[in-house]
């Protein structure tokens, strides 16, 4: 016989739900007790009473500081090569990208802070091809938040043609450019012109049209650096961070001056070098850094919709994500944090400026402190949530053994996972150029804690399908527990079960909604989940995407 629990949870008479399952493995809490009454499942070889080890992260010399000491926080250990096996680790953090052999030899219980394939997105003039392609394919209605623009030097004729049009049709008014180096963040070897003569470049750069109306707060140009998180690709999963920063120029906006960089850059690389930045400046004040909360609290003040502006940008961030989706290898073990720059004009409009490889981290003041350290914690969390998912296998069918990867959320939860190798078969295909062989399938990690507990857990999963094979359980779907920042993303989305217990999702299964301040935006209802689930049918989601703005 099957029951619903309250939560949604599909459970059987005489059998152990998921949730209980892993508590027990893990160390963790059974419903109804607290954590100094659950004692942690032994195994045979291991000594009573011996304390689970607390997950490993990796890091290298580009990994942020801040990084490290989040995870020290929560009771996690730094990996030692002079003292751990090489594969003993379950969390590698670092700015630099990945070789692809890194990809091919990650095992299932570990995760990496890259995705494959992500200049794509990152770097200026990939960015402006994908955006253009998929203008020239879905319209330039939907795509109209980006400025004009034109990769250079290959787009130079265009450029110049573009220029003295528009030059005559302004006739005594100037026109305001700005041209950004491709592969460079930071402000550095950014030139504003209106005068064509002035354009020097050497290299691959990207010319854009200036925005000359951006909102203004106290006469001071602004951006808005949000942040968004994907976890996966099949299927497409993204967070968007609710909390974020606002950063200034230290410098009154003036067109009449496009030299003055405090004026024009709101980068704070730039602005807390600036003779302002100290000074207490109109509305904005002190420094050049206000949180989101507080910017959009100051527009609500001046009646503005700030809901309605978050679903723009909601919008413009799965649009984005879409133009490059569809080139990225799939692979279940990594996630990627994203830094969007947008502004918004004095239309209330909101313009994509580019998209940040790795988010700065770096805390220069109070401000950073107060939303970096927390979007780190939720960055953790949001793996912890996402990571008990069965892994796909090939042909629709489901895996006799089950990927359950979960992230520690504090020094009580372990980590474990139960190695299927072949959702790893199309990443080897793309990087090596052939088929994966039987020595790279199978893959299996020395005996360790982490392999211990995935011993345990695939023993559990055997007991728990056997007995569940007794009785014909009635699969139900479950809703989403909590109501979205987003009115869309509310909507019931469907929940598929894996085995006759219903103790794991399949493949592709419906993602959690949020995860501390990030928030569910994609998919966001029934269709973009199956559109994304086996594969991406963009056009599927682009027209359920245009519905949801037309309302």
């Amino acid at each position: 016989m099957t029951n619903a629990d309250p939560r949604g949870r599909t459970t059987m008479d005489g059998l152990q739900s998921l949730g209980d399952v892993t508590a027990e493995i893990f160390g963790l809490p059974l419903e109804g007790h607290s954590v100094q009454e659950s004692k942690p499942l032994k195994t045979e070889d291991e000594p009573q009473g011996a304390p689970l080890k607390p997950l490993v992260f990796r890091v290298d010399e580009s990994t942020p500081g801040l990084v490290q000491s989040v995870l020290l926080e929560r009771g996690w250990d730094k990996f030692d090569e002079q003292r751990q096996d090489v594969e003993d680790w379950n969390l590698y953090w670092r700015s630099s990208s990945f070789r692809r052999a890194e990809y091919v030899n990650v095992k299932p219980w570990q995760r990496l802070n890259h995705h494959p394939g992500m200049t794509n997105l990152t770097r200026k003039d990939c960015l402006a091809k994908h955006l253009a392609r998929m203008r020239s394919r879905y319209g330039e209605s939907l795509y109209e938040f980006t400025p004009l623009t034109f990769i250079m030097p290959t787009d130079y004729t265009k450029f110049v043609a573009k220029y003295f049009k528009e030059k005559q049709d302004l006739g005594t008014k100037p026109s305001y450019w700005i041209c950004k180096p491709a592969e460079l963040s930071r402000g550095r070897g950014i030139i504003i012109f209106s005068d064509i003569r002035d354009l020097m470049f050497k290299g691959t750069y990207v010319v854009q049209k200036y925005i000359c109306n951006p909102l203004l707060v106290g006469r001071y140009k602004c951006d808005l650096r949000i942040y968004v998180c994907i976890t996966g690709f099949k299927p497409l999963t993204i967070y968007m961070y609710q909390e974020g920063l606002v950063r200034f120029a230290t410098e009154k906006f003036d067109l009449r001056n496009l030299e003055d960089y405090y004026s024009h850059l709101t980068n704070s690389s730039i602005n807390k070098l600036g003779a302002s930045y100290q000074k207490i400046k109109e509305v904005v004040g002190q420094g050049c850094k206000w949180t989101l909360s507080r910017f959009f609290s100051y527009l609500r003040n001046w009646d503005v919709d700030d809901l309605l502006l978050r679903q723009k940008i909601s919008h413009m961030v799965i649009l984005t994500v879409l133009a490059m989706a569809p080139s990225v290898p799939v692979t279940y073990n990594c996630f990627e944090l994203f830094g969007f720059d947008i502004l918004i004009d004095d239309n209330l409009k909101p313009w994509l400026l580019e998209v940040n490889y790795n988010p700065a981290l770096t805390l220069d003041c109070s401000t950073d402190e107060s939303v970096k350290r927390s979007l780190v914690h939720d960055v953790i969390e949001l793996l912890y949530l996402n990571g008990l998912r069965s892994e796909e296998k090939k042909c629709g069918r489901t895996s006799p053994g089950n990927s359950v990867v979960s992230l520690a959320r504090s020094h009580h939860h372990e980590f474990c996972a139960t190695p299927n190798s072949s959702s790893y078969a199309s990443l080897i295909e793309f990087t090596t150029g052939s088929k994966s062989d039987p020595a790279v399938q199978n893959i299996c990690p020395k005996h360790t804690r982490t392999s211990q507990l995935r011993e345990m857990m695939s023993r559990r999963d055997r007991l728990l399908t056997k007995e569940a094979a007794k009785s014909k359980p009635r699969h139900k779907a479950w809703h989403l527990p909590r109501k979205m920042v987003f009115p869309y993303a509310s909507q019931s989305q469907p929940h598929k079960m894996k085995g006759p217990a219903g103790d794991l999702p399949e493949a592709g299964s419906t993602p959690n909604d949020h995860a501390g301040n990030f928030v569910l935006i994609f998919p966001f209802n029934k269709a973009t989940f199956r559109a994304s689930r086996n594969g991406l049918n963009v056009k599927r989601i682009i027209q359920e995407l245009q519905k949801l703005m037309n309302k």
